[in-house]
């Protein structure tokens, strides 16, 4: 299958997320922070290719089916099994994950130019194939934007120190990165969110943005501007994918040249659409700017 025109390319992993809750039956949602962001895409309208891994089973084939759904182009490297992650979530819809998963991907070259690079979560980090993925946005970085989401995984960070240089070599490669606030207190505990977004910003990113879970979100900019926006209320579901299209919808506000303030406003929104409903469930274009809408006619940003 060949790419869309002016698309942008999503590199990272695909998991099948075994969402797990006392007294239910299991239920499958395709899932993986890079695949949820892709598909966020494709449901806001904006072109997009993700370069993955995928196995030849159901749940490789359930996952395959539900991005193409939304016209996300995925190019994906065959491995033995589709990873897996069993999710469980508490009272609250909070999730924890116990993963199953390995990151392969070989050395890749891109048949077309993308408008943008997006990597993040275990694809950027994780050996061997993470070689494969710096490798390609290092020759790329130069000529596209990249964009960065740590969506750290403390499981699977292995020593913090470690897990530490490895996102920031992912960082210095961005020129816009998304973190949360549980990320950067896992990576570096005990300092103020906004002063690990200004060292971020010393290695190199135009933007960083920082998810703050009740309370909003912020962005820092390299050229001394802040932007604060709060949270969108909602009566949660579960919390799943809520990152990813936070990323998704910043990516996209971004893309059409928005302001950052209205690029958080609308990352913030849809999240919330995202939180109120079961699994990694994004919004459609339609239905965000119907939510936009009504908050702007309240006077709310």
């Amino acid at each position: 299958m060949t790419s869309p025109a002016s698309h942008l390319l999503v590199i990272g992993e695909c998991v099948a997320d075994i969402v797990r809750t006392d007294g239910a039956p299991d239920r499958v949602h395709p899932g993986g922070s890079p695949a949820n962001v892709a598909y966020g895409l494709a449901r806001l309208g904006h072109p997009a290719v993700l370069l993955t891994e995928l196995g030849p089973d159901a749940d490789g084939r359930l996952i395959r089916r539900h991005l193409e759904s939304a016209g996300v182009v995925v190019r994906a490297a065959e491995v033995a099994r589709t990873p897996s992650a069993v999710v469980r979530l508490d009272g609250q819809g909070r999730a924890e994950y116990t993963f199953d998963i390995g990151w392969t991907l070989p050395p890749t070259e891109l048949p077309a130019a993308p408008a943008a690079i997006h990597l993040g979560s275990i694809g950027a980090v994780t050996e061997p194939g993470a070689a494969a993925v710096l490798a390609l946005v290092e020759r790329w970085r130069d000529r596209v934007p990249v964009s960065y989401d740590p969506n750290v995984r403390p499981a699977l960070m292995g020593e913090r120190a470690a897990a530490v240089r490895r996102v920031e070599r992912c960082v210095a490669l961005s020129e816009l990165v998304k973190a949360s606030d549980e990320d950067l207190g896992w990576l570096y505990p005990g300092e103020p969110v906004e002063a690990v977004a200004e060292r971020w910003l010393a290695l190199g990113p135009a933007v960083v943005a920082v998810t703050l879970g009740a309370e909003g979100a912020l962005a820092l900019t390299a050229a001394g501007r802040r932007e604060r926006v709060a949270a969108v209320p909602v009566a949660v579901a579960d919390t799943v994918g809520a990152g990813d299209s936070f990323m998704a919808a910043l990516l996209h506000a971004r893309a059409a040249g928005e302001e950052l303030a209205d690029c958080l406003a609308e990352a913030v929104t849809a999240a919330a659409l995202t939180v109120s409903r079961p699994g990694a469930n994004p919004p459609s274009a339609a239905e965000l700017a119907a939510v936009l809408e009504r908050r702007r006619a309240a006077g709310a940003r």
